[in-house]
């Protein structure tokens, strides 16, 4: 089935996450150590959250391979979401970390300037974390894979946290030292803001949410296929990648079955194109004003 062969590919591109990560989170913090720049050390360790991030897809796309059993029906798609929702915990607590011990150094500033090789770690990893977006970008498109995409993006943003505190490590060095403590501040932030939309996706899915534009659109589609009447009901739901709509419409009383069911594959297909890999179940039902009264 091609919804886990894109699952498996979409491995490549998580395992490639972890490896940069882990190079840089622990490169990252020994150089900021070493080089007294907190900004480059909260940016490690954004990074060892992103690893943390990383590991929780890649563990979710390997469960999500597991094929439907007696206990679950509709298989274990949903496996990545729960991932992600404790990564966002975890994100959480790394952040508030990071925010606590960057406001102390606000408030106790130290006057040594961080050392210049940080700032050359800094936007070195700023280089390397957009090249690990470009090519994970690239595989989510290739594969319509939502959660590599929502890494690829996690990539990018990593890559702009790195040049933001290079800017504050720049501004240390020439003779604004709490530039760098100001950055590792601003860096938690982005850590906590992050969990939180992590947090807010994988909540919103396992409630059961759908995004109503989606459904709208979907509305309309149906409502467009010929022999339908009207769209009673049209509602849906995430399952991990996949998603589960389930429409009712009304056709002519007065079809056979052969013709209804065709009916209903042609709403299958539409909904199909518009979201690939969805599972749609169709319910026919009469339309009442069209039934003769003697």
């Amino acid at each position: 089935m091609e919804l886990y062969t894109n699952l498996r590919k979409g491995e490549k591109g998580a395992w490639l996450s972890i490896a940069v990560y882990m190079l840089l989170s622990s490169t990252k913090y020994i150089v900021g150590y070493i080089g007294n720049s907190e900004a480059l050390r909260a940016d490690g360790l954004n990074n060892f959250t992103d690893i943390i991030a990383s590991v929780a897809v890649l563990i979710g796309l390997r469960i999500s391979q597991k094929p439907p059993d007696d206990h679950h029906a509709y298989g274990h798609l949903r496996a990545e979401t729960i991932s992600s929702l404790i990564a966002a915990f975890i994100m959480a607590i790394i952040g508030i970390q990071v925010v606590i011990q960057s406001f102390q150094s606000l408030m106790n500033p130290v006057q040594q300037a961080p050392s210049p090789i940080t700032l050359f770690v800094g936007f070195g990893s700023a280089v390397v974390m957009y090249g690990v977006y470009r090519y994970n970008i690239a595989l989510a498109r290739k594969i319509k894979s939502s959660a590599l995409r929502a890494a690829a993006y996690d990539n990018r943003s990593d890559a702009f946290v790195s040049i933001g505190a290079s800017i504050g490590i720049i501004g240390a060095i020439v003779g604004f030292p709490i530039l760098d403590s100001l950055t590792a501040f601003i860096v938690g932030v982005i850590i906590l803001y992050t969990a939180y939309g992590i947090f807010y996706d994988a909540a919103f899915t396992l409630s059961d949410g759908f995004n109503s534009e989606d459904a709208e659109a979907l509305n309309v589609l149906v409502g467009k296929t010929p022999g339908v009447y009207q769209v009673l009901d049209l509602k849906g739901r995430m399952h991990g990648n996949q998603a589960m709509i389930d429409v009712t419409v009304t056709v002519d009383p007065y079809l056979n079955v052969i013709e209804s069911h065709w009916i209903t594959e042609e709403i299958e297909r539409k909904i199909h194109k518009a979201k690939p890999h969805a599972l749609a179940l169709v319910h026919i039902e009469p339309e009442y004003d069209l039934i003769e009264h003697e």
